[in-house]
């Protein structure tokens, strides 16, 4: 009788999963400029990041805003991975600065690319329905 719940269980978890439209990871979410795009952000501000394909990092701050960081070349792998490290100087993340992105096993470094500037940007909400 367990594995017949457990496996009802399972089934339904697929269905609502295959069920749910995914979104595509490599197009960033449609925005808008909030303000004059800015050379650096402080590190400590930032809350997370999401990765839109090779070129696209958004910078979600402590404070709601968000800056897009489009990169002036694809990054290989970037958009794969979704994992990157950064090596900030005095405390800011700045468009002169590099990303390197880290890919399994044990999160080696991959590529290393150059930042673009921070545009904030207020992310178009999609419509429900």
């Amino acid at each position: 009788m367990k594995r017949f719940i457990v496996a009802s269980a399972v089934v339904a978890i697929g269905i609502a999963t295959a069920s749910a439209a995914p979104r595509d990871r490599t197009i960033p979410p449609e925005a808008t400029p909030d303000g004059e795009p800015v050379s650096c952000i402080r590190t400590i501000n930032i809350r997370n990041q999401s990765v839109h394909g090779d070129s696209v990092i958004d910078f979600h701050m402590n404070n709601g805003k968000v800056y897009r960081n489009t990169l002036p070349m694809s990054c290989p792998n970037l958009g794969f991975e979704e994992r990157i490290l950064t090596k900030p100087t005095n405390g800011q993340l700045c468009s002169i600065d590099t990303i390197t992105v880290l890919q399994p096993p044990g999160l080696s470094q991959g590529a290393t690319c150059g930042l673009g500037k921070f545009q904030p940007v207020k992310i178009v909400k999609a419509p429900k329905g």
